[in-house]
């Protein structure tokens, strides 16, 4: 019932949105003499503002589409190599040819969250990437998208889709987790390396991941621990409506998800759109279009099914099965003490309020033989969570460390191409 009251909500105000859509373009028409005037620019901008925060948003586009290697730009071709039902494996194909050197660069999997937004919001976190690796990502598809037919997905199914990723890769491909993917990105490496498999990651590089919720929790542990899973069951999971393909899937919409989102800095969003509106009265339509195109990609959102988000709840955030060391991944045990040859990376921000300090460096305490100089830890002085994967921090001191220590751990050479200098690494205790 909730997600079709959104529905005809979105549909009742969509003649509204129409009307404030034309009404924009007529204010700021030149031969409109309201639009030399400050009523007019205001009124131009609140229509504005208004159309932006009642569309719905698509999937963004990638937009990847050259990069620079070894100075010389390089075009990108985007190519699916491996479907399955919930999931694309995209592949950042470097068109090389022309070359005089051809690359000999690690291959990365990287592992997108499934939490909400789509895997676009790691563009910039491919982009620091793309010089010095062969990239592949997961990216996930909105499960409103998804007929039913086409049967379920919850985290066991999610663990077993990296597991498949991987051996389609084959060996010697590097994984990194960028936030809620660490938890299954750990158990899969750890089943792979029980079963001594070829196809095993040579390393992982976990980034503001919850391996142990109990470190040092933050306000989104803190709810989702105080609330059983019969109240989120009952609160947030709908079924799809019609016309989506995926009509009486049970998801959890990403309409709501998009709502703890903003919640979480209400002032902040409402702060920001009303910058917007006062650089649309001013005529500074780069600042605006700065904010625009923020939250074109922050207002796009996917439902995740009930099953995956309930089990993940479950396993991560209430019984914290990794770190207890009670997971079980089709009643398979899930022991990460069998990873030896995959090496570990651990990343935090200095101010996430989203993965608490000490959670995600908890996986070095997991992995309990793996050797030390196949282990590091690295705290980024200064940022919060989505800093550890986007933005300058990111760009300058977070990306060129991950990066050497990839080079460092692959089983290929292929760390002999020159390195980023790197320095101040703090091994992990």
């Amino acid at each position: 019932m909730l997600y079709h009251l959104y529905e005809l909500q979105h549909a009742t105000i969509s003649p509204l949105r129409m009307a404030a859509d034309a009404s924009k373009k007529w204010l700021r028409n030149p031969a409109n003499p309201m639009s030399y005037t400050h009523q007019g620019r205001a009124a131009a901008a609140a229509c504005d503002v208004f159309t932006h925060i009642t569309h719905r948003y698509g999937k963004p586009e990638f937009g990847l589409d050259t990069t620079v290697i070894n100075g010389e730009t390089v075009p990108i071709t985007e190519e699916i190599v491996h479907s399955e039902a919930f999931c694309n494996l995209l592949h950042f194909k470097r068109e090389t040819d022309h070359l005089k050197t051809q690359p000999d660069d690690p291959r990365l999997l990287i592992v997108a969250p499934l939490s909400g937004h789509f895997s676009t919001l790691l563009r910039g976190t491919v982009e620091a990437l793309l010089p010095d690796h062969d990239v592949y990502i997961t990216d996930w598809i909105d499960a409103r998208l998804v007929p039913v037919h086409l049967g379920h997905f919850d985290l066991d199914s999610y663990i077993d889709y990296l597991m498949r990723f991987l051996r389609k890769l084959g060996p010697n491909t590097h994984m990194m987790a960028v936030c809620q993917p660490s938890v299954p990105v750990v158990a899969a490496a750890s089943l792979m390396a029980a079963g001594n498999e070829t196809c095993q990651p040579a390393s992982m590089t976990l980034m503001g991941g919850p391996i142990d919720t109990r470190e040092n929790p933050t306000e989104v542990n803190k709810f989702a621990k105080q609330h059983s899973l019969d109240w989120f069951e009952q609160h947030v999971i709908s079924h799809v409506p019609l016309p989506h393909a995926g009509v009486m899937r049970r998801v959890y919409p990403g309409f709501m998800q998009l709502a703890g989102f903003m919640s979480m800095n209400w002032d902040r969003h409402v702060s920001a759109h009303h910058d917007m509106f006062n650089h649309l009265v001013e005529g500074d339509g780069e600042s605006a279009d700065a904010k625009r195109h923020f939250y074109q990609e922050y207002l796009a959102v996917m439902d995740m099914t009930a099953e995956f988000y309930l089990q993940t709840l479950k396993v991560v955030f209430h019984e914290h099965s990794l770190p207890e060391g009670t997971m079980r991944w089709q009643g398979v045990p899930v022991d990460p003490s069998a990873i030896t040859k995959t090496a570990l990376l651990t990343v935090e921000g200095e101010r996430d309020d989203i993965t608490g300090m000490g959670q995600t460096r908890a996986a070095h305490k997991l992995t309990t033989n793996l050797p030390d100089n196949m282990r590091m830890h690295h705290l980024q002085q200064g940022v919060g969570h989505y800093g550890v994967f986007n933005g300058r921090r990111w760009r300058e001191q977070i990306s060129p460390r991950i990066k050497e220590f990839i080079r460092r751990h692959d089983h290929e050479g292929k760390g002999a191409r020159s390195a980023p200098n790197v320095t101040h690494i703090n091994a992990a205790e």
